[in-house]
């Protein structure tokens, strides 16, 4: 087996997405969507653990040994890496995704129009929900650099781990690693309103107590940004309201409606070219929009979309038929990606 540097570097040289070592297994890279075998022979687990605990300092090697689960960030080669380790059938696993030095540009990243007004608003709740893997915060690191060229503002940032790492231009911008800086989502957003933010963005809402000083936090002011690991914005509203339970789901739900800005789903699917592009659809919070989130009626969101094309809506669908329109994606991988027997 190399050493484990040399894995990462590469990943770095083959312009992958994502590294996969894992013991007894072939190490793997993701080039433009796809897996690639990287070496002809399995991985030895007892020198892959020894590699990965070469890159561990004390707490971290602690942590994983209690919990087998451990994410973290970690810089080689000049390039910074989104790092888990974890248990698969009793070996050692790692799984790390290459941050992009540069954060790509709204143009970049082919924003619709009322995506490139979202850093303009000054307070409320933006989402961005999809698989893992699919963008979330490459997208948000857009919007937050937008803010951050062009107006003043004080950006708090709280992540599981860190990974775009921004430098003040008009914006002053705090980036705090949970396990690092603070012990939790939670822990953290609990004191965030005293730090006198502008701008707060919380990495991912996982549980109720952050979803609710999310919320919070948007009701009082604050422009906040996160992502829910949900396939499309109907279903993230549904999450948000789901996790809590009896008489507080009505507040939520009131919450919700008020504060909402935008849910934008996103996918990444290949191109013609063999790359990867993204296909999203986009839900804004008209008041109509907020009358159904208010009065629990989540079934209509959708329709809410098909009609608000006006209002800056897109659905996937419409997406995808875009894209093909353009050029940009064939109608098989389209299909393929609403998975559904009805042809685009």
């Amino acid at each position: 087996m190399k050493n484990i540097k040399e894995y990462f570097d590469l990943a770095i040289s083959e312009k992958a997405s994502d590294l996969h070592l894992v013991g007894g297994e072939i190490p793997m890279v993701r080039v433009e969507g796809e897996l690639k075998n990287i070496e002809d022979k399995p991985m030895a687990n007892k020198e892959l653990k020894e590699g990965v605990y070469s890159i561990l300092n004390s707490e971290q090697k602690e942590k994983y040994d209690q919990e087998l689960e451990l994410d973290l960030g970690y810089q080689h080669g000049g390039v910074h890496f989104r790092v888990n380790v974890h248990q698969e059938e009793g070996n050692i696993g790692l799984s790390a995704r290459l941050i992009p030095e540069k954060i790509p540009t709204p143009e970049e990243l082919r924003f619709e129009p009322i995506l490139r007004d979202l850093p303009n608003l000054m307070d409320g709740l933006v989402l961005v929900v999809g698989p893992t893997g699919h963008g979330k915060s490459t997208t948000l690191a857009a919007m937050i650099e937008e803010i951050n060229k062009t107006r003043k503002a004080h950006i708090i940032t709280i992540e599981d781990p860190i990974e775009f790492e921004f430098k003040d231009k008009k914006s002053l911008i705090e980036q705090r690693e949970v396990g690092v800086d603070t012990k939790s989502f939670a822990a953290a957003l609990k004191h965030v309103l005293r730090q006198d933010p502008n701008v707060i963005l919380v990495g991912e809402m996982r549980d109720p107590e952050t979803i609710a000083t999310v919320l919070t936090a948007a009701e009082t002011g604050h422009l906040v940004f996160s992502t829910l690991h949900t396939s499309s914005a109907a279903e993230a509203v549904e999450r948000i309201v789901d996790v809590f339970e009896g008489p507080k789901q009505k507040q939520i739900l009131i919450q919700l409606s008020a504060v909402l800005r935008c849910i934008v789903s996103q996918q990444l699917l290949p191109d013609k070219n063999g790359k990867l592009t993204v296909a999203r659809e986009i839900l804004i919070n008209t008041p109509a929009v907020a009358n159904l989130i208010r009065e629990n009626n989540i079934s209509q969101i959708q329709s809410a979309i098909q009609t608000g094309i006006k209002d800056g809506m897109q659905t996937m669908e419409n997406c995808l038929k875009q894209l093909m329109k353009e050029g940009i994606v064939d109608k098989e991988v389209a299909e393929r990606r609403m998975g559904k027997q009805r042809k685009i």
